[in-house]
């Protein structure tokens, strides 16, 4: 698993068939550039069924997809071009959960 130093949410909803070149593109128009390496931008398709992860290293850059078995992710509303993530809130919003009903909640059975 990818592991973000600054996380980034794509308000605005996305079509999952870009690639890396162009999901660059858009994450520069988001945010300031260029991004420093461990940052990472989460995109999401209009349905909240699949995300893609843009991060950035030394070296390069990452793109993952995820899809959920059932369920979608939780998603701010859009309007706003991006909104920060801690790492914590990132390990539930890939496992679907609502990253953002679970600060300080105990749920057994699930792990970030």
């Amino acid at each position: 698993m990818l592991m973000p130093h600054a996380i980034w949410l794509a308000r605005e909803p996305t079509d999952m068939r870009r690639g890396i070149d162009t999901l660059t593109r858009l994450a520069d128009e988001y945010l300031p550039s260029p991004l420093p390496p461990g940052t990472a931008v989460v995109f999401c398709n209009k349905a909240r069924s699949r995300i893609k992860v843009l991060q950035w290293d030394k070296h390069g850059v990452w793109l993952c997809t995820r899809r959920l078995h059932q369920g979608h992710f939780t998603w701010p509303r859009p309007g706003d071009t991006a909104w920060p993530l801690t790492a914590e809130q990132f390990a539930w919003l890939t496992k679907g959960v609502d990253w953002q009903q679970v600060e300080g909640l105990d749920l057994p059975g699930w792990e970030t």
